[in-house]
C-alpha cells in the first residue's frame, strides 16, 4: 500500500475470513504480530489493543443535543468514506481521554477498526508494568518495538490508531505514518496537566511528604515532553485543536467540547484532505 494510497480491498476480507486471517498471520514473523491478530472464533478478539467501535451508546439514552451531534457525525462519516475508500486514520499528540475517545468515535462512525499502539506494545510485553520495565531496561529493544507495530498497522487498511509518541519520534516512524492520513489532537497543556493530576491517587506518606503543587509538576513535565515531540505533531496531515472547536462552538469552557465535536472536526479536515487529492489526480488526468 503507497504513502496516502487507498486502503487494501483485500483488508475486509481478512477481517471476516478465518482461513485469510491465519494466512496473513502466519506470514508475520515479529513476535508482537500476535496482538495484532487476536482472534476469538475465528474473528478479530474485541479487546484493549484491538476492537471494532460500535456498542460506544448501547443501552443509553441520548438528550436531544446528543441525538442531533451523533447524527452529525455519521453524516460526516457518510460524506468521507468514499474519498477515504479504506484509507487508516493515524492519531497523534500526547496521550489522554479526549484523545481515545476520539478515535472510538471516529472508528464506530466510519465502521474501522480501533488500535491503540501503546497498548499493543504493552500487551506483547506481558502488560502495563511489564512494559515501563522492558523500557526502563532496554530503552532501545522498546523503541524498536513500537516501529514494529506501526510498520504491521500501516500495512493494513480500515483503522483508527492511537499512535503513542514514539510514532513522531524517528523518520521511519513517520515514514509509516504516511500510510495513513495523520490527524494531531491538539489538546491544551492544561487541561492534560489536570486529568494527569486527577487520574493519581496518591498516598498518605505521599501528601505528608510533598510539598510541591502536583498540577504545576504534572505541567513542567507535560511541557517538557511537548517541546521534545512537537515538530513530529506538526508533521501531521491534519490538526484537530480542541481550542480552535470551542471557539468555533462558542463554548465558555474547553470541557464542554466532546468527543463527537472533535471528531466531526477531524473528519472535517480529513474531507479536505480528500478534495485536495481528488483535484490532484484530476489535474494529472490528460485531455
Amino acid at each position: 500500500m503507497a504513502p496516502f494510497a487507498v486502503g487494501s480491498a483485500a483488508f475486509g476480507s481478512y477481517l471476516t475470513s478465518a482461513p485469510q486471517l491465519t494466512a496473513c498471520t502466519s506470514r508475520l514473523c515479529h513476535p508482537i504480530s500476535s496482538c495484532l491478530y487476536l482472534r476469538n472464533n475465528g474473528r478479530p478478539r474485541r479487546g484493549t489493543a484491538c476492537r471494532r467501535a460500535g456498542s460506544l451508546s448501547l443501552g443509553a439514552r441520548m438528550s436531544a443535543a446528543e441525538l442531533e451531534t451523533s447524527l452529525a457525525v455519521k453524516k460526516m462519516a457518510t460524506e468521507i468514506s468514499f474519498g477515504l475508500k479504506g484509507t487508516s486514520i493515524f492519531l497523534v499528540g500526547i496521550n489522554c481521554s479526549m484523545k481515545t475517545n476520539v478515535g472510538k468515535v471516529l472508528a464506530d462512525a466510519l465502521r474501522y477498526y480501533y488500535f491503540d499502539s501503546d497498548s499493543v506494545v504493552e500487551e506483547a510485553s506481558g502488560g502495563e508494568s511489564s512494559a515501563t520495565s522492558f523500557l526502563e531496561r532496554d530503552e532501545k529493544g522498546f523503541r524498536e518495538s513500537e516501529t514494529e507495530v506501526l510498520k504491521q498497522l500501516s500495512s493494513m487498511g480500515r483503522l483508527v490508531v492511537c499512535a503513542g509518541d514514539g510514532a513522531v519520534q524517528s523518520p521511519q516512524n513517520l515514514s509509516y505514518l504516511r500510510y495513513g492520513i495523520s490527524v494531531w489532537i491538539d489538546v491544551p497543556l492544561d487541561l492534560l496537566a489536570d486529568e494527569m493530576v486527577g487520574a493519581q491517587v496518591p498516598s498518605a506518606s505521599d501528601q505528608s511528604m510533598s510539598q510541591s503543587d502536583p498540577f504545576q509538576e504534572a505541567l513542567e513535565g507535560l511541557t517538557k515532553r511537548y517541546m521534545a515531540v512537537s515538530g513530529g505533531y506538526g508533521t501531521a496531515d491534519a490538526t484537530a485543536s480542541l481550542l480552535k472547536v470551542t471557539t468555533k462552538l462558542g463554548y465558555d469552557d474547553f470541557k464542554s467540547v466532546t468527543p463527537e465535536d472533535m471528531a466531526i472536526e477531524a473528519m472535517t479536515e480529513i474531507e479536505k484532505l480528500t478534495r485536495v487529492k481528488k483535484m490532484i489526480e484530476a489535474a494529472a488526468k490528460p485531455f
